[in-house]
């Protein structure tokens, strides 16, 4: 029964885990049980995570037609008093931890601050772009971002009360903690990227720690949830909550299923026959998703997709990070054999793999569509598009004097996936998703980019099956001074899964 608990909690909370260490230690540095069996799985996972290519939730044989009383409205907690006092002062904290830790044991450049840059700063001329590395501007500021929003999120605030904590956090850290010009890109990143990362763990942590338990299984609960979201386990701590046993009658109830595979893959940077002249090299993938969107759209984030994928590749060892939350749904049509929402949704999205990288923020509206053909076979399908608000772009051309090897620019995407299921044991999945962005910094240019994948799944029992999914991403960039450049990634791969439902 503990490693079943622990298991089900290691995988919850692994791709978080992944996403704060990893961005904390990448953020700093760059800007600055005796249960063996437990022991193995956790390393196992740490090292080996993965996501399906950039592709909004496709939901299992889910929708659930019964409601709950309003008081079970997924907010992630029972309702809290609030802790202005102590927010600010975690909020300060945050700002001060990693400036202090560049200051004096790094001894970074940028933290030799005066009143002199501060005045200039806070100058609203002085904003510009900076020219940061991609891993820094694209995943260290979301995560500092993250900090900022819970500072207030745990101490009692709503997502709506919480998110104006991340632009204050974000200006002040802009035009006071660092000697260099305030950046937009770096506002937009930490605010926006801030919300969703930062609702992500909050309601995933809180949803790990189960009030009910206790003994050893509680302790690690609260220790899983503290990785998650490290603001939240403090003030668990604070508040005397830490490892006490209290009976919630109002906790969150939303559903979790969790997809975790380990394979190996074949892939080709620029090159579409990747059969004959391919690399070859193993892959993880991990895939949450939070919530039931045919019941659960009423309240902000009640749905959230998390893909994150890992692999032995000639770049970053992570290759995807994507964040779906959805914001507001609203139900077109519901019968016993078909149903059509719309919902709303913020969306964080990191590539890199070893033909281009791409970063991008942006808000869709998608049409989600289930339709019951038989008793045994089910459809479903969704369609989105939205803009996005700022996406970082490599340009093999170097605009900045310094060598910043991207460029930045607002556009819009779309999307289209559909999923048939039979007798909740065979499935295949066909996905797109395409974005076409304008640079407004850098080199004149547009891109267009865009990602194709189709998958085969077969369950051997109820958490094991077989999965192979063959795609490509491209990424096409059009200079109005320079020579247009295009890249390509096709892949195939193959893998075990391991699947979770709770």
């Amino acid at each position: 029964m503990l490693v079943h608990f622990c298991l089900q909690a290691v995988v919850i909370s692994d791709v978080c885990i992944m996403i704060s260490t990893f961005t904390y230690f990448t953020y700093f540095c760059k800007k600055v049980s005796n249960d063996k069996s437990l022991i193995a799985i956790f390393v196992l996972l740490c090292t080996s995570m993965s996501a399906a290519a950039q592709t909004l939730p496709g939901y299992e044989q889910h929708r659930i037609k019964d409601s709950l009383p309003k008081s079970y409205l997924h907010s992630g907690l029972s309702p809290q008093k609030k802790h202005f006092g102590r927010a600010a002062g975690e909020l300060a904290f945050v700002e001060i931890l990693p400036w202090t830790f560049d200051k004096f044991l790094k001894k970074a450049d940028y933290t030799n601050i005066s009143f002199k840059t501060v005045g200039n700063n806070l100058k609203p001329a002085s904003w510009t772009w900076d020219d940061d590395n991609f891993q820094t501007n694209q995943f260290g500021h979301p995560f500092h971002g993250s900090q900022f929003y819970n500072s207030f999120r745990s101490n009692g605030y709503s997502l709506w009360q919480s998110a104006p904590a991340v632009f204050v956090g974000s200006y002040v850290w802009e035009s006071t903690a660092e000697n260099q010009p305030p950046a937009i890109n770096d506002f937009i990143n930490t605010s926006f990227g801030g919300i969703v990362l930062g609702e992500m763990t909050h309601r995933l942590s809180n949803k790990l720690i189960n009030s009910n338990r206790s003994g050893l299984r509680r302790q690690a609960s609260e220790v899983l949830g503290f990785l998650i979201n490290p603001v939240n386990g403090l003030n668990r701590i604070l508040d005397g909550k830490w490892g006490k046993v209290t009976h919630q009658q109002n906790k969150d109830s939303s559903k979790i299923s969790v997809d975790f595979d380990i394979g190996f893959r074949r892939f080709n940077a620029n090159n579409t026959n990747f059969i004959k002249n391919g690399d070859f090299g193993w892959f993880g993938h991990i895939k949450i998703l939070y919530g039931t969107p045919y019941k659960d759209y009423d309240t902000p984030f009640s749905n959230i997709a998390i893909n994150v994928e890992v692999g032995k590749d000639d770049s970053s060892k992570v290759n995807i990070v994507s964040v779906y939350g959805s914001l507001a749904g609203w139900e077109i049509e519901s019968t016993e054999k078909l149903q059509h929402l719309a919902i709303l949704s913020a969306n964080y999205d990191f590539i890199h793999n070893a033909a281009f990288f791409y970063g991008g923020q942006s808000v869709k509206i998608n049409l989600l569509s289930e339709y019951d053909i038989t008793e045994k076979i089910k459809v479903n399908t969704i369609f989105g598009a939205g803009p996005i608000l700022l996406a970082a772009i490599p340009d093999p051309y170097l605009y900045l004097s310094h060598g910043r090897n991207y460029d930045y620019g607002p556009g819009f995407s779309v999307n289209g996936s559909g999923q048939i299921t039979i007798a909740n044991r065979f499935f295949y999945s066909i996905n797109y998703r395409g974005g076409w962005m304008v640079t407004i910094n850098g080199h004149p240019s547009h891109y267009f980019l865009h990602t194709l994948s189709s998958e085969i799944n077969i369950k051997a029992s109820k958490e094991f099956s077989l999965s192979a999914e063959s795609g490509y991403f491209n990424l096409h960039g059009s200079y109005q001074k320079y020579a247009d450049v295009g890249r390509n990634y096709p892949y195939f791969k193959i893998s075990t899964r391991y699947s979770l439902n709770f």
